[in-house]
């Protein structure tokens, strides 16, 4: 379905992954440092990874995860994946490959669900509110072409960066929480929860030494690209835990992207789960609102800090295609979302087309509304 490549496109395509250019009416880009890119084609091997998009599928206020079987949730969440998404997601009574009819992700077999807090704009000049719009994120190094997808994520499955590539699938039921919402300073902020400020001072891998877990306090001319990175070793037997957290655990050593090592508590490798989201704050880029240290943005929970930013994950995937495609990695041309091989793509016209109505009967923004409070009335918090 999707051209095949050779092995040398395929080290362009994971320099790509992590290389922060724009294109089209973006109007800039930035070069990779050779040393890096050569690093990156040592390890080839280990990097080709599942990169899709999912368009969006909701936006509304619902968690059913921290606030499971809610109608509505505090804060309001876009949300991608599976259309059997609701407000409890019940293990015990519901599998989401089995009750979707349709997903808003490329891999026709992924049904599993994916959700972020949405991003407001915040006037300084009346204090009303506007929901960021985003935009597609790039397929490939040095092309014009987009992945097919309406807002939404671009979602990553990542194999070990270094040592054994093999790694064991999520199975069902399993879910787990990114971040912490409740941050307000870089104190306590886990790794691979970060912004990069686009087409101002990028930095190259994601959440590196440029990016910040902040908001940016400076005019980004291509938007804020967020990025959450999961935790990579699963404790073996506990499919969730009452925090969603301590079931899993981040690599020895503190990096965000992880190797193959993990801790005695958390033996299991699974695949390392990442988010990127394209949020186009062009439209808000006054310099004037960035003046004294300032930025106009906040997220739906009312952080206007950034800091609280994070992600919620729950397996959906069909029998065992995400085993499957994780195996294929650099066989086959199996990488990002060209992995026909061992899994099912389908059309990305098919793959926007998949919504579902708001379960929540409010305005939300998504319309371009100016709203005179967050969804929920939550309030704006800084510290």
């Amino acid at each position: 379905m999707w051209k095949k490549c050779s092995p040398d496109s395929r080290i362009s395509s994971i320099v790509q992954t992590f290389t922060p250019y724009r294109i089209g009416n973006m109007g800039w880009k930035s070069s990779v440092a050779a040393g890096t890119a050569a690093l990156l084609a040592q390890h080839a091997s280990a990097q080709s990874m599942l990169r899709f998009g999912c368009s969006q599928l909701v936006i509304e206020r619902s968690d059913p995860l921290v606030n499971p079987g809610i109608n509505p949730s505090s804060h309001t969440h876009q949300i991608v994946g599976g259309n059997s998404f609701n407000f409890s997601m019940d293990p015990a009574t519901m599998d989401p490959a089995k009750a979707s009819t349709c997903t808003s992700c490329t891999y026709s077999e992924d049904f599993s669900n994916y959700w972020t807090a949405s991003m407001y704009f915040r006037s300084p000049e009346n204090g009303t509110y506007r929901l960021v719009p985003q935009f597609a994120n790039w397929r490939r190094l040095g092309s014009d072409e987009l992945l097919p997808q309406d807002g939404g994520l671009t979602v990553y499955y990542m194999p070990p960066f270094g040592g054994n590539s093999k790694v064991t699938a999520f199975k069902p039921g399993f879910r787990m929480i990114a971040g912490d919402p409740t941050l307000r300073s870089k104190n306590g902020t886990y790794p691979g929860i970060c912004h990069r400020c686009q087409g101002n001072g990028d930095g190259f891998a994601p959440c590196d030494s440029r990016d910040t877990s902040e908001f940016p306090l400076k005019v980004c001319p291509g938007g804020i690209r967020a990025t959450v990175i999961f935790p990579s070793c699963w404790d073996g037997v506990n499919l969730d835990s009452p925090d969603h957290r301590s079931h899993m655990a981040y690599a020895p050593g503190g990096a965000a992207l992880a190797g193959a090592a993990c801790p005695a508590s958390h033996p299991v490798r699974v695949p390392q789960v990442m988010y990127e989201i394209m949020w186009d704050t062009r439209p808000f880029n006054k310099p004037e609102y960035f003046e004294g240290g300032k930025q106009p943005f906040v997220y739906s929970f009312g952080d206007a800090t950034g800091h609280g930013q994070h992600g919620d994950y729950l397996f959906g995937w069909k029998d065992d295609s995400l085993q499957r495609g994780m195996d294929e990695l650099g066989k086959n041309g199996c990488y990002d979302d060209n992995c026909s091989s061992a899994l099912k793509i389908q059309d990305g016209k098919d793959a926007i087309a998949c919504t579902k109505a708001s379960q929540v009967d409010e305005v939300v923004g998504r319309g371009g509304e100016w709203l005179t409070a967050l969804p929920g009335d939550v309030p704006v918090t800084y510290k």
